[in-house]
């Protein structure tokens, strides 16, 4: 890999780490989706479903319209070899990663079960919540009753305490998830969950934060220190740049410059990784949620794409700028719009409440994105398309799919034309 990179070089060195310069499979399975998850690590969980869950999505950008049951299958499985945890954020990760991120629960139960915390003060509870998830196995909390779950209730989104008792357990590694019945969780003691072979070998906090930095570099393809430590959420900042120089020294990691990311003046401090790729040209498209590796680091977003994001769910509507919930859109190598769409599940329609381009699209973006929101149309089981007249992209989206229907709407609500 040379020194000194270009901006265009190191999008295009990221989109391949991602996955991006790959084409799509025909029909996507297990193995496809097991090499998808592995490439990034970590699928980050999201309760938003306009469209649809975001752990859904970032397979669907990388390798088209595949069959969502086969994931489900593969998180929800008896033993999958997928298991929930606080990686990025609420995340999956595979089974024998667990051990991984033992620090972070340890650092967790340090803030939060400590003399007079919430666990501390009801360890009762806590207690009778463990000893009832050992006797009768994985439960939802509505299968758990106790006396104060109806008149004692925590600080935590309004939990009652059985809820506030598991979520605690779960943030400290005592309790994990068994599956999900729609999108509710199924709490489980770890070890009725974590296969003992994984359960009994923690990682040291150091060789943890090294493994995690060397994937989140690998992941990544180029990036900064910020990076890096944004991708698994690590905040020890001197423990990442050991890692890092560490990794430097094992030739694992090699500092480079790209032009145009500098700090006060000078050139920032980035590494690429030695499997990285520089593919001569990346021919991608796809639409993103906001919770994509590619993207969820609004730092790096704009850095590599000069795009800057911010999701508008909790925005005001008369403030909203692009819609509720706009999605990016990748085309070739850059992201060239945004898109705020919408499975409107009765009427069988995909809305397209907003579209807006980016500098620099190229000449084929309309037609690019239309074949994608065909794609999306199809993968969720809906019939139509139609689109809005808010945003400076839709009047083209309408001119490049003729057979759509037309609607008016602004900040998320849809009003069908007659």
């Amino acid at each position: 890999m040379r020194s000194t990179l270009s901006i265009a070089e190191a999008r295009r060195i990221a989109l391949a780490a991602q996955g991006f310069a790959r084409p799509r499979p025909d029909v996507a399975g297990s193995r496809h989706l097991r090499g998808a998850i592995e490439r990034m690590g970590v699928l980050q969980i999201d309760s938003v479903n306009v469209f649809a869950r975001s752990h859904y999505m970032p397979l669907f950008a990388r390798l088209g319209a595949y069959d969502q049951a086969a994931l489900d299958r593969l998180l929800f499985a008896r033993r999958p070899p997928y298991v929930e945890s606080w990686a990025h954020v609420a995340s999956f990760i595979p089974v024998p990663d667990w051990g991984l991120f033992q620090f972070r629960r340890d650092d967790l139960r340090t803030r939060y079960a400590g003399e007079g915390s919430w666990y501390d003060v009801n360890r009762e509870i806590v207690d009778w919540v463990r000893s009832e998830l050992a006797t009768r196995g994985p439960l939802r909390p509505a299968q758990i009753e106790h006396d104060a779950k109806e008149t004692r209730r925590g600080p935590w989104w309004d939990w009652d305490v059985v809820k506030n008792a598991l979520e605690h357990m779960f943030l400290f590694g005592d309790v994990a998830i068994a599956g999900r019945r729609g999108f509710e969780r199924r709490y489980a003691l770890a070890e009725q969950v974590i296969p003992a072979t994984v359960l009994e070998k923690p990682v040291p906090r150091a060789d943890a934060v090294r493994e995690l930095v060397a994937r989140a570099a690998r992941a990544y393809g180029v990036a900064t220190a910020s990076d890096i430590a944004d991708y698994y959420r690590v905040k020890d900042r001197p423990g990442i740049m050991t890692a890092i120089h560490e990794l430097e020294d094992a030739g694992i990691l090699q500092p480079v410059v790209v032009r145009g990311w500098e700090r006060a003046g000078r050139p920032a401090p980035v590494w690429v990784h030695t499997e990285a790729v520089l593919p001569r040209r990346v021919e991608a498209a796809a639409i993103l949620t906001p919770f994509d590796p590619l993207v969820w680091f609004r730092d790096r977003a704009e850095r590599l794409f000069d795009f800057e994001y911010r999701i508008e769910i909790y925005t005001p509507e008369p403030q909203r700028r692009y819609g509720y919930y706009s999605l990016p859109v990748l085309v070739g190598d850059d992201i060239v719009g945004r898109v705020d769409v919408k499975a409107d599940r009765q009427s069988s329609r995909l809305l397209v409440q907003s579209a807006w381009w980016e500098h620099g699209r190229p000449a084929d973006a309309a037609e690019r994105l239309a074949e994608q929101l065909r794609l999306a149309a199809v993968w969720q089981g809906l019939e139509r398309i139609s689109i809005s007249s808010w945003g400076d992209a839709t009047g083209d989206l309408a001119a490049a799919m003729p057979d759509a229907e037309r609607h008016e709407a602004r900040a998320g609500l849809a009003v069908v034309q007659s």
